[in-house]
């Protein structure tokens, strides 16, 4: 008899019936990560690049060619993070105009809590200069003028860095919708990362047991193949870094 006006009770209030059993059982909950180590620069946002390179008064502007080398091997210098926290680095050589430049700070600028969070560039501003000749116009008549500046990338170079006291979890998904945006391969990372990509590499080469690799076919001109290699590329990287 005392079931029925609570049950007619929750019918005219339409809540789900239903019966809340309390329990008590044991946790083991992990101690949070300490950040007292971690130093913040004193500008935490990602500083406003230009889109022109200042050059000297009453100079004239130069110009160059498409310096492919610049893109192609790996980074040698740049290649690691200076923080030891998380970083976005490039899979494969590319270019990066302004509007790549902005992608990035816009979106680092909208999500990074700038109270915990910091975020500084790895990269040079633009100052390549790109050619392109008006639309329309006849073969001939010399160099273009010059239409954008734009910053050679290698592979394994660091483009951002994003540190402070936050975790890995934290700032992923910043550095995934940057990636997707980029106009070349490059994937979030951190230190461990970073460690595990060298580590399979060097692997990968000592746990080898095919000898007919592709620096083996080049150097003994297995099929002839110096015929269609690329003089510049495969005699020095063996078609490692494309």
């Amino acid at each position: 008899m005392a079931l029925v006006p609570k049950i007619t009770h929750c019918y005219f209030l339409r809540r789900p019936i239903g019966q809340i059993v309390c329990t008590a059982g044991l946790k083991n909950i992990k101690k949070p990560p300490n950040y007292d180590h971690i130093v913040m620069p004193e500008r935490p946002r990602l500083k406003f690049v230009d889109k022109v390179p200042t050059f000297i008064y009453n100079h004239k502007t130069p110009r160059t060619t498409k310096r492919l080398d610049l893109l192609r091997g790996p980074e040698e210098i740049h290649n690691y993070l200076i923080h030891k926290q998380y970083g976005l680095v490039a899979l494969s050589g590319g270019r990066m105009n302004y509007r790549h430049f902005e992608t990035i700070r816009f979106a680092m600028m909208r999500k990074l809590d700038v109270k915990k969070m910091f975020a500084v560039w790895r990269v040079d501003p633009p100052w390549l200069p790109v050619t392109k000749k008006g639309l329309g116009s006849r073969m001939g008549g010399g160099k273009g003028s010059i239409d954008h500046y734009v910053t050679p990338v290698k592979t394994g170079r660091i483009i951002i860095e994003v540190g402070g006291k936050c975790s890995y979890e934290e700032v992923l998904p910043y550095l995934r919708s940057c990636a997707s945006k980029m106009p070349f391969k490059c994937m979030p990372c951190n230190e461990d990362i970073l460690r595990e990509m060298k580590e399979k590499e060097e692997r990968e080469a000592r746990d080898n047991i095919n000898p007919y690799t592709f620096e083996y076919m080049i150097k003994n001109n297995i099929g002839n193949c110096r015929q269609w290699i690329s003089t510049h590329v495969d005699y020095k990287y063996f078609g490692k870094y494309l």
